[in-house]
């Protein structure tokens, strides 16, 4: 059995592939910062439990605590900003709605996102 056959590096695979694509319309976004009339792309959240299921890993992957004080379960936190860039987008005086410190920190995190893959 070679690597290629385990549904988790598949996974871990596409989610890498994702992340690299992610990164490009990016650094689209961040070289057309100052063209007139220009909207910034993203590509929607990969559902990676979805990617698990799609490739056959059966019941996806589950965390497993040992103590209640090690890590909250999922959804149990609860507040917290959004940092994610708001549909309604800041206007520059040349119609363009591109924010460089909403681009440069999507980049930072793809970039750690990837590495972390």
């Amino acid at each position: 059995m070679s690597t290629s056959d385990i549904g988790l590096l598949k996974a871990l695979g596409v989610k890498m592939s994702y992340l690299d694509h992610r990164q490009k319309i990016i650094a689209q976004n961040v070289a057309n910062a100052d063209t007139p009339d220009y909207r910034p792309q993203d590509l929607s959240p990969l559902n990676f439990g979805s990617v698990l299921k799609n490739l056959g890993v059966d019941g996806g992957v589950t965390l497993e605590t040992t103590r209640p004080g090690h890590m909250p379960p999922p959804g149990s936190i609860t507040g917290g900003k959004d940092g994610e860039q708001k549909m309604t987008y800041e206007v520059a005086p040349a119609e363009n709605a591109v924010i460089l410190e909403e681009q440069m920190m999507k980049a930072s995190r793809t970039s750690m996102d990837y590495t972390l893959a």
